[in-house]
């Protein structure tokens, strides 16, 4: 198993070296942070403008199989499992029990319904070890008792991970249409933001064999999601990449995608989220639907702690002592750790994440501060290098997210 110690590398590790990248250790694995081509401010330009590909395959992929994948996690997670159709998926996050503490967030796709019932998991690679454990001995937990089989297993072939990468950017879609076999009778106009589809791809080979691809991703452009089989991951990059050219598409590296990541208000977690923060603390109480927020349809972990935070103390509920906001910070940017303060010179609250942004030539940052002065408009300050810098908090997304939702022919 990879470790910061010795880490890993993913399928296009060789192929990264060849278009000159610099790469450094993270989530267990030896990452690409940027390319030569390219500074980290021009890959994210270049993004929101064209397009770029990830490598995203330290991320964990796991299959969840069984008859009762279903009821499993969504004893595990808050999601609406029951009511997902094949081919669509959600964000959730693995919480810890009584507490509702967020083990790690995670995408959660029914490929399958039954008799093979095959759900596709997938987990940040920091969590690794910690994420197998959790899910390991719930299951084991499952098992002892009457509860239906239900199995888990990393997404391997020949002990080689699947490869993952993101395809992200207005040009995404024109790029993957441009490359689907002539066997893959995909419609890319009514395939929407949160679905997942098998597609094919022409790559030098001939067919490549299928590939899950999902509808989204981590920057807030519109794009796809690609688990591809381990023999072909550098092939079907490389096809990409040709056919498209360097005018439209590019690689990019984690650089790029934190600053892309956090104007699209996007978490990460060991960042903005860790074992002991809830999801109504992190903002992210929208991951509950309705069916899941009843007494009868709750039953996940930390049900009897998150459920009663959705509504506010002032509505008779509990709600929360804090929540994570957005701020635009005036002056030098805000990094983790940095302090927020009130007007009254009151440690409030802490930075999680900053950055400046390149598309909106300001400073941004997320943050966890007192409830009540988390609404949208409240001036704050945060200490940035000893010096009171103003803040403000912000909605987020900073930047409006293009995902495809309908409307306007994408591409």
């Amino acid at each position: 198993m990879p470790t910061e110690g010795e880490p890993g590398k993913t399928g296009l590790y060789d192929l990264h070296l060849r278009y000159g990248a610099k790469m450094v250790p993270f989530g267990g694995y030896s990452m690409p942070v940027q390319y030569s081509d390219l500074g980290v401010g021009e890959s994210h330009t270049w993004t929101r403008e064209k397009c770029s590909i990830f490598d995203v395959g330290h991320m964990v992929q796991y299959h969840v199989e069984g008859p009762g994948a279903e009821a499993f996690l969504e004893s595990i997670t808050p999601a609406g499992i029951k009511d997902m159709r094949p081919g669509q998926n959600s964000l959730s996050a693995l919480l810890h029990p009584v507490t509702g503490g967020i083990v790690d967030d995670c995408i959660i796709t029914r490929l399958e319904e039954g008799p093979k019932h095959l759900f596709y998991l997938v987990t940040n690679a920091g969590c690794r070890e910690k994420d197998y454990k959790f899910l390991s001995e719930a299951i084991e937990k499952w098992d002892n008792t009457m509860n239906p089989v239900v199995h888990l297993r990393h997404l391997q072939y020949d002990g080689e991970s699947y490869g993952l990468i993101a395809l992200q950017g207005p040009m995404a879609v024109e790029i993957l249409k441009s490359a689907l076999s002539e066997n893959c009778k995909v419609n890319v106009e009514n395939w929407y933001f949160g679905m997942a589809k098998h597609i094919t791809l022409n790559i030098s080979t001939g067919e490549s064999l299928p590939i899950v691809a999902s509808r989204g991703g981590y920057t807030g452009e519109d794009g796809f999601e690609m688990s591809i089989h381990p023999s072909q991951v550098v092939e079907v990059t490389e096809t990409l990449l040709n056919r498209a050219g360097k005018d439209k598409l590019r690689l990019a590296g984690l650089g790029a995608r934190d600053s892309l990541r956090l104007e699209a208000g996007m978490c990460l977690y060991g960042h903005d989220l860790d074992d002991t923060t809830t999801p109504v603390e992190a903002a992210l109480g929208w991951i509950i639907p309705k069916s899941r927020r009843t007494q009868e349809g709750s039953g996940f972990n930390g049900a009897e702690t998150v459920i009663p935070q959705l509504t506010p103390a002032s509505k008779g509920g509990v709600g929360v002592e804090r929540r994570r906001v957005g701020l635009v910070v005036e002056g030098a940017p805000a990094r983790e750790g940095a302090e927020v303060i009130d007007e009254a010179g009151q440690v409030i609250g802490k930075v999680t994440s900053g950055c400046p942004s390149p598309t909106m030539k300001k400073n941004i940052a997320m943050a966890y501060v007192k409830n009540g002065m988390h609404k949208a408009g409240t001036e704050l300050q945060v200490m940035v290098r000893r010096r009171k810098r103003k803040a403000v908090v912000t909605k987020m997304p900073f930047i409006p997210s293009k995902y495809w939702k309908g409307g306007a022919t994408p591409g």
